[in-house]
């Protein structure tokens, strides 16, 4: 090599030095952005709350002007209390009727349960609106 092309090489950071502090700073940052996500993948994966709820809609029936009865299923881990809302609507989607409901822990994962709601007026649907663990 010549001297000119040696000061130019130490002028724009091309010598063998540079080369190894670059292959170090990559490999550090490579290093950091694993365990990065790997603490990441654990928080979000492994540390995930145990205590899961699904709940859905079976049907409901209309048994009077004042009275409509739902189904509706939950599942969730056994050994867990759950509380649900119900809810009868109107044929303009108003509330009509009501109520929040304390299901007890039980062995099961998966059970149906069927409520009547009384309504302030006729009802045309009944329903399951949310559940959620106290």
């Amino acid at each position: 090599m010549t001297e000119t092309q040696t000061r130019l090489d130490e002028r724009y950071g091309r010598t063998a030095r540079s080369s190894r502090n670059n292959r170090t700073i990559g490999i550090v940052t490579a290093v950091g952005f694993a365990a990065v996500l790997g603490a990441w993948l654990w928080w979000g994966g492994v540390l995930e709350t145990p205590s899961q709820l699904q709940y859905r809609d079976v049907g409901h029936t209309i048994v009077d002007e004042t009275e409509v009865s739902v189904t509706y299923e939950v599942t969730t881990a056994p050994g867990t209390e759950v509380t649900c809302a119900v809810q009868a609507l109107s044929a303009s989607y108003g509330i009509v009727g009501w109520q929040i409901l304390d299901i007890p822990a039980s062995e099961r994962w998966t059970r149906v349960f069927d409520t009547t709601l009384r309504t302030s007026e006729p009802a045309v649907t009944g329903l399951l609106y949310e559940c959620w663990l106290p």
